[in-house]
């Protein structure tokens, strides 16, 4: 079954090596990970797609990432109501008269043209991993030179407030 976990981290050399050397001797198959500083330069935020057997394995790795000095927070988000983006670069094989189709192709899905060159077309996609997917599943005839995926980053979804709700206000509190 596939997780989803975000760790918020202390932005310092070695963390990274650290963390996914628990993730290896659990024998946990990182699908894939995504690191980067957060709005606050000293803390970085991880988020790891794993591949686990069972919840009682996963559980243990996130009692153990929590037991590390550099690690600040670790949950996993699988279940919650979350927003998760991937970036790819896809360089495709594209004579002059296969742009405008490929192009074409691409505007459905919000993919933008990157690079032009003799021989090929780069085109940049964002979003869920299904999309990204489905995107390259239809470039695959044309020939895919090159392809680079950033992997999975995500976070919880802010509370939706209803637009029926009105604040309550008491004068005594």
């Amino acid at each position: 079954m596939k997780r989803t976990i975000v760790a918020t981290v202390n932005n310092s050399s070695g963390v990274m090596n650290r963390i996914t050397g628990l993730f290896a001797r659990r024998q946990f198959n990182i699908e894939s990970i995504t690191v980067g500083m957060t709005e606050n330069p000293d803390i970085s935020r991880m988020t790891f797609v794993v591949n686990v057997d069972n919840e009682r394995g996963l559980d243990q790795v996130i009692k153990q990432l929590n037991k590390q000095v550099d690690v600040l927070k670790v949950r996993d988000i699988t279940d919650d109501s979350i927003i998760e983006r991937e970036l790819a670069l896809v360089k495709v094989v594209a004579a002059p008269q296969h742009r405008g189709e490929i192009s074409a192709l691409a505007e459905p899905f919000r993919a933008s043209v990157v690079d032009v060159g003799r021989e090929s077309i780069t085109l940049q996609v964002t979003g869920d991993q299904q999309k990204v997917e489905a995107l390259i599943d239809l470039l695959k005839p044309y020939g895919i030179k090159e392809l680079a995926r950033t992997g999975i980053t995500a976070f919880k979804r802010g509370p939706v407030k209803s637009d029926f709700e009105t604040p309550r206000y008491s004068i005594l509190n």
